[in-house]
């Protein structure tokens, strides 16, 4: 009599086990996207760039961004062709450059997916295309902008962690003199220094950039005067940097001056020199597997320095030249920080393809 009742205690408990396995779980909410800075409205200007920024809200790790900008018809990506998509930053952020259009649409995409170069009509979502948003252009950029020999430049308004901590950035360190000179500017504010960046709004790729810069030898060792390149687009060829920078990275006994190229820790990617008190023309040539940096007195053939990298030389993509000037804050307190304001004024820009 006590095997069948055996029997029949097992088998309602199979069923549980059987039916909690099988059962589908709840699909979750569907991601979204949203804009935080949109670029104005304008379809006159190819060669114009903007910032454009937005979240997303329950993206997976290996999704990114993909960004469209329409110009009469059409939807063209952005920032180029060859540099379709925008990383998801921590907090599902996201930011890139983009050339001008009437509306402005990102869509998050799976791993695999390939953007086409334009479209008469934006995809729905689904398949390799988690969501799509649009918006429309604004009536005003909300970037702050400068013009200086010749070129039109945005002054950075964002903090960055550049110098081993966040440094916030205030358009007001940024000014031109009467003469056409740009003048960037390391301010105490608030009780913190404020410091000064620009870049130009446009991408020009290989070709010769020079710098002509006033005597930077009195900068304290914990300022930094950098000249250098930035993709937003990609992390792929280490944003596509390279840089001369000035400065003594708080240690008074340190060269006051290298050429990089990135990453910066390989040995043979970052050249130190001395540069003397004075005003210095700054020359990179950037060329297909090949950038020269050179430093001179300018008015003199005398050459300061001059290096040639060719590993690891990155191939042009949506990057800008900038310069900016900060503090670097010595993570292991061994030198002091940056302890008065600082100037450096750039005579004047040129480049040539």
């Amino acid at each position: 009599m006590k095997a069948p009742s055996t029997v029949l205690a097992v088998v309602p408990v199979f069923c549980v086990v059987i039916f909690s396995c099988t059962r589908s779980q709840p699909p979750g909410p569907a991601p979204t996207i949203t804009f935080t800075q949109v670029p104005p409205a304008n379809s006159g200007d190819r060669d114009q760039e903007d910032v454009i920024v937005g979240a997303v809200n329950g993206a997976k790790t290996d999704q990114q961004i993909v960004l469209y900008a329409k110009v009469s018809k059409l939807w063209w990506v952005q920032p180029m062709i060859d540099s379709p998509f925008t990383p998801i930053l921590s907090g599902q952020v996201w930011r890139n450059e983009t050339h001008l259009g009437a509306e402005y649409a990102a869509l998050l995409v799976d791993p695999g997916f390939v953007p086409t170069a334009t479209l008469a009509q934006l995809p729905a979502a689904g398949g390799q295309i988690a969501a799509v948003a649009t918006t429309a252009g604004q009536p005003s950029s909300s970037s702050v902008f400068l013009d200086f020999s010749g070129f039109r430049w945005r002054v950075r308004t964002a903090p960055s962690d550049r110098g081993g901590t966040s440094n916030p950035y205030d358009p007001r360190n940024v000014s031109t003199d009467p003469q056409g000179a740009l003048h960037l500017r390391i301010v105490s504010r608030d009780g913190r220094w404020t410091c000064s960046e620009i870049n130009l709004t446009r991408s020009l790729g290989y070709g010769t950039y020079s710098f002509t810069v006033e005597d930077t030898s009195g900068l304290e060792p914990a300022a930094v005067f950098g000249i250098f390149t930035w993709d937003y687009s990609s992390v792929d060829q280490n944003h596509r940097e390279f840089d001369i920078e000035f400065s003594r990275w708080g240690d008074p006994k340190r060269k006051n001056a290298q050429y990089v190229i990135q990453p910066y820790y390989s040995p043979s990617n970052t050249w130190p020199f001395s540069a003397p008190a004075g005003k210095l023309t700054n020359t990179i040539v950037w060329e297909p597997g090949r950038i020269v940096m050179t430093t001179s007195a300018t008015g003199s053939s005398r050459i300061v320095a001059t290096h040639v990298f060719a590993p690891e030389v990155p191939k042009p993509g949506s990057e800008s030249i900038r310069m900016n000037l900060y503090s670097y804050f010595d993570a292991h307190r061994k030198f002091p920080p940056l302890q008065h304001e600082a100037e450096v004024i750039v005579d004047k820009f040129s480049y040539l393809p």
